[in-house]
């Protein structure tokens, strides 16, 4: 049995807002196979960053699909914890105060940031764990450190240490 592509869009038209920025996009990426989406500011790299997370969705109509692992429909937490997104916009996202921790540990809950209830759902193994991690990744100095003191490329050193320690399906970083 062939192993199912790792994204699978077909004739996918895509608004964001009453934009239209994709019209029957087809592409497919196969499991394990590198890939580069590259172009200009406006040219949709976000917008099909935020298809693939589900937080945008193709017009409904014949013939247009979005498969993710072979699959065109996912309980939106469950697709996310198998997807790791290394972005600063993601990181735009935290509290300047969050820590270095923070960061890691909200990769584990794939949420941004550990406040409110999320804090609670934390286990004291799972902190250990990240702890470990990042020492043994070399950004333990990273810990108690706030993100609002941090340079841009520390903090995504954070963020890719939330995204791989968890073993996710696949990874997107962007720039």
């Amino acid at each position: 049995m062939t192993e199912a592509a790792l994204i699978d869009i077909r004739n996918a038209t895509i608004f964001r807002g009453d934009t239209k920025v994709f019209e029957n996009l087809s592409l497919i990426i196969r499991q394990h196979e590198p890939t580069a989406i590259l172009g200009p500011n406006g040219a949709g790299k976000t917008t099909l960053l935020k298809v693939l997370n589900r937080e945008l969705y193709p017009v409904s109509r014949e013939g247009s699909s979005v498969r993710i692992l072979g699959r065109e429909t996912w309980n939106v937490w469950e697709l996310r914890s198998s997807i790791g997104i290394v972005s600063h916009d993601l990181l735009d996202g935290f509290r300047h105060s969050s820590c270095g921790l923070d960061v890691v540990l909200s990769g584990y809950l794939s949420g941004i940031g550990i406040h409110g209830s999320l804090s609670g759902k934390i286990t004291d193994e799972q902190a250990e764990n990240a702890k470990s991690i990042m020492r043994e990744l070399g950004v333990d100095f990273l810990v108690d450190t706030p993100l609002g003191n941090m340079s841009t490329g520390q903090q995504r050193r954070g963020n890719s240490v939330a995204v791989c320690w968890r073993g996710r399906s696949f990874t997107i970083r962007t720039h």
